[in-house]
């Protein structure tokens, strides 16, 4: 499905050097949106434009991608971030709220500094990058704004607590915020993926006592109704939909991209 009228649009795509991230800055690209890539990593943030450039260097009606180095923890780099996409393209759109780190521990075995630290990046982000973005959307007349929870977010695994605490977090804050801005017109939707294959994923798989990825993440999808984990191209598409005037009646909602693994009672 395409979405003409998504050509021209400007997004800000955090968390946008790999995984989900990437495959949204991509998926947007596609549409003709130019897109803002924030990372924490200049490396990677750098090889999603670089994908960007090379797509546009054969397509004309690809978008433009700039990096912007944002650590969206902190209230100045997210200022920041908004000023520069505001003085490359001189508007915002589209804001996907992605950037998230997982950690694990209980309450117990949680430090402070690590609780701290997953609930700044995975939820104050949101709060912070919103805060100066969302004034642009409104003087834009209105847009999307997507932010990425966990279905961990209603339904927990053990040993997670600072993660599963940001995520629920992430819920209530899109409902707040879907409620502050509709007025405006500015949509808030948060998607809730399950176990995809991303970097993040690859990690967690790591620390599994079985050292082959493929099989852990084999094992793992027989969990799921549909018999495998998900691809970051699947949740980009969900995104991109969210963003279109196809989703212009949906705000406030939490979009499960899971493969049925909410539905499971066992």
């Amino acid at each position: 499905m395409s979405f003409p009228e998504l050509k021209g649009k400007v997004a800000i795509v955090t968390g946008a050097g790999a995984g989900i991230g990437r495959a949204t800055a991509l998926a947007l690209a596609h549409e003709g949106v130019s897109v803002v890539i924030a990372d924490w990593h200049p490396s990677d943030g750098l090889a999603t434009v670089a994908q960007i450039e090379r797509l546009a260097s054969l397509d004309v009606s690809i978008g433009q991608a700039f990096f912007v180095q944002t650590d969206v923890s902190q209230a100045a780099s997210c200022q920041n971030l908004v000023s520069r996409t505001m003085a490359q393209f001189g508007r915002v759109d589209i804001l996907h709220n992605n950037a998230g780190i997982q950690t694990y521990g209980t309450v117990v075995s949680t430090d402070e500094e690590t609780w701290d630290r997953t609930i700044a990046v995975n939820l104050k982000s949101i709060y912070l990058v919103s805060k100066y973005a969302i004034p642009h959307i409104i003087e834009a007349g209105g847009g999307s704004v997507i932010n990425t929870a966990s279905v961990q977010a209603q339904a927990c695994l053990p040993n997670s607590a600072a993660y599963v605490a940001s995520k629920g977090g992430v819920l209530a804050l899109t409902r707040e915020m879907a409620l502050d801005f509709a007025p405006q017109n500015v949509r808030v939707n948060a998607i809730l993926p399950g176990s995809i294959n991303t970097p993040m994923l690859q990690f967690a798989a790591s620390q599994e006592a079985e050292p082959d990825t493929t099989k852990v993440f084999q094992e793992w999808g027989k969990n799921y109704p549909l018999g495998r984990i998900g691809t970051a191209q699947e949740v980009a598409g969900l995104v991109v939909f969210l963003t279109s005037n196809a989703a212009a009646f949906i705000t406030g909602a939490p979009f499960l991209v899971d493969g049925g693994l909410a539905a499971k009672l066992f």
